[in-house]
């Protein structure tokens, strides 16, 4: 089941932290980051952040987070981590394929490490087109996909 998870109560920013710490631990190893800046995000950040979350359960269990900034014209993948007990689930999957479904944007947008392959294929397995790669300044290339749901 996938519900917005309300990211403003202390004990729910704690767990999406404690899911972005083993997550993103991951992928730091694999884009062979020193610096990565998602394992710098603090709880009181979550707590604050002016953007929506979703949580997957699987029973009473949050598995996989994704985080959305949205606006009239743009919705942006902000964050998308599954807990690292419950990856090859297809958690990711269904997060992005909700979102999807709920945003009615004419333009979605994401990011990740260019080395982060799972994710790419992920992203291209529902037609986000490529738009530009770039090194950012703690050593990561990026690469960043754009979707139109009407192919546009």
């Amino acid at each position: 089941m996938i519900k917005e998870f309300d990211h403003t109560i202390d004990e729910n920013a704690h767990q999406i932290w404690c899911i972005f710490q083993s997550s993103y631990a991951i992928e730091a190893k694999m884009l062979k980051a020193i610096n990565f800046p998602p394992l710098n995000r603090t709880v009181s950040q979550f707590l604050i952040s002016e953007t929506k979350f979703y949580a997957f359960y699987d029973r009473e269990i949050i598995c996989g987070i994704i985080e959305i900034d949205h606006n009239n014209t743009l919705t942006h993948i902000q964050s998308l981590v599954v807990d690292p007990e419950y990856f090859r689930q297809g958690i990711a999957r269904k997060l992005v394929a909700y979102v999807l479904s709920i945003y009615n944007s004419k333009i979605i947008t994401v990011e990740t490490g260019l080395k982060n392959i799972p994710a790419i294929k992920l992203y291209k397995s529902f037609n986000f087109k490529e738009k530009n790669q770039w090194d950012t300044d703690h050593g990561v290339r990026k690469i960043s996909f754009e979707f139109t749901p009407n192919g546009v």
